[in-house]
């Protein structure tokens, strides 16, 4: 069955699994102690569902959130208020105008080469007291993406996929501890595996095309259905459907971390 490739950042699709990419955030935040901070940065903010909750945990705090997709920035401006801003940026280049209580970035950072030292710079931004806290896919062993790879790199593909998939782009959870302690910070890292159950046609595939898949349908335009194709059989095999859906379990890393006040 041929199939329409995802755009580059499409929120719908991103967004039709909104319950499963929401619970981490939720839980990330769970670990937050932070009472009323005053200024607060979403930095990767998406189509800003999630950011929304900030708001309404902390109602008076001044929140601005960023994305560097035009696509879901529009989709996020209904969720703005006169405390809630909105803006299309680069995390890689944000600079805060004042040092801000808490930071926090949602499944952004494993897009982003060297993110590690983007983090130490985060740190240091922040007021005194304040928190980062974010959390990254840990699944880039998982069959998904290993099937993924394996597909980029046969030859029918190789020349035009070549670096579109990236792998071991995260540390695990003592990684970044030892990365922020080093760095003078409180670290509370941890990570979960959340066995999700998809349903639906193809629901692992449709899930990679919300994230992972987004590079390779981008550089294979036209061609992509094909690509899909071929790796929807591959997928249903390594993850065979059972009569209630298809379990999908999916690693996460999180990390708090923070310097201690004045």
């Amino acid at each position: 069955m041929s199939r329409q490739p995802a755009a580059v950042w499409d929120p719908a699709r991103y967004g039709s699994y909104s319950a499963e990419r929401g619970r981490p955030f939720a839980d990330l935040l769970a670990r937050v102690p932070l009472d009323a901070p005053r200024r607060v940065a979403d930095l990767g903010c998406g189509s800003g569902e999630l950011t929304a909750t900030l708001a309404r945990r902390w109602p008076d705090a001044e929140i601005e959130a960023f994305d560097s997709s035009p696509e879901m920035i529009e989709a996020a401006r209904p969720h703005a208020s006169a405390r809630l801003r909105f803006a299309v940026g680069d995390v890689r280049t944000w600079r805060p105008a004042e040092p801000p209580d808490f930071i926090v970035s949602n499944a952004v950072l494993h897009w982003v080469p060297g993110h590690t030292e983007l983090l130490l710079r985060w740190i240091d931004a922040l007021a005194p007291g304040g928190r980062l806290a974010f959390q990254v896919p840990g699944n880039f062993d998982a069959p998904s993406h290993v099937l993924l790879r394996e597909l980029c790199d046969e030859p029918r593909w190789r020349d035009r996929l070549a670096g579109a998939v990236r792998h071991d782009v995260v540390l695990d959870p003592s990684g970044y501890l030892d990365l922020l302690a080093r760095h003078g910070c409180a670290v509370d890292a941890w990570e979960t595996t959340y066995t999700q159950v998809l349903t639906g046609a193809d629901p692992v595939l449709r899930w990679m095309e919300g994230t992972a898949l987004r590079p390779v349908v981008t550089a294979l335009g036209p061609d992509a259905p094909a690509f899909l194709d071929v790796l929807a059989a591959r997928l249903r095999t390594a993850y065979p459907a059972a009569p209630y859906g298809t379990v999908f379990p999916f690693r996460r890393v999180f990390v708090v971390a923070g310097r201690a006040g004045p």
